[in-house]
């Protein structure tokens, strides 16, 4: 018998297998913070759902989302991403990613991790929200609007308050799993 789930992750295995093993549970890796700050951005007008079947696509085009390459990206570079089926051919986004390889790299540089300045906006550790459906989860908080600002401010790019919200949801930062769901149930 399925265990009870968040209603927007039954669609198929993909996202169930995305909902029970990675989303809501806190990322401290550089590297996949700065792959999911990124495939959020690159969710922007799209389905979560359609970035996530790219998603290993994206790995292979971007250097397994290693930011020191990805901000040496040449023009040509750039055109041999546009050509490239498997992910998202949106030129400001991928030229988004490589604005954001730079602004990543600096924040690194300051703060000695980007994982210890983003998770900064939540005081280092998760919040957990106690939602009873999907429908009272805000697409946006103070915190995210917070974050989207700093981010912009440091040159990253697709960083809008919305994103950011999606994107703490997708990296444990904020918890919001619903009531009746067997992660909430879990913990």
């Amino acid at each position: 018998m399925e265990p009870n789930r968040c209603s927007w992750s039954t669609k198929d295995q993909l996202y169930k297998d995305y909902h029970d093993t990675e989303w809501g549970v806190p990322l401290h890796d550089d590297t996949r913070l700065f792959e999911m700050i990124n495939l959020e951005g690159a969710q922007a007008g799209l389905s979560w759902y359609t970035v996530l079947t790219k998603r290993e696509n994206y790995r292979k085009a971007f250097d397994n989302w290693d930011a020191k390459k990805i901000s040496k990206y040449t023009d040509k570079k750039i055109e041999s991403l546009m050509a490239d089926a498997g992910i998202i051919r949106n030129r400001l986004k991928i030229n988004g990613t490589v604005l954001n390889a730079k602004a990543f790299l600096e924040v690194q540089k300051e703060f000695g991790s980007f994982d210890k300045y983003i998770w900064s906006f939540v005081g280092g550790k998760p919040i957990v929200n106690h939602f009873k459906s999907l429908s009272e989860i805000p697409a946006k908080t103070p915190i995210s609007d917070a974050m989207s600002k700093d981010l912009l401010k440091r040159g990253f790019k697709f960083v809008g308050s919305t994103i950011c919200y999606a994107f703490m949801q997708a990296t444990g930062m904020v918890d919001d799993h619903v009531a009746d769901c067997w992660r909430r149930k879990k913990k």
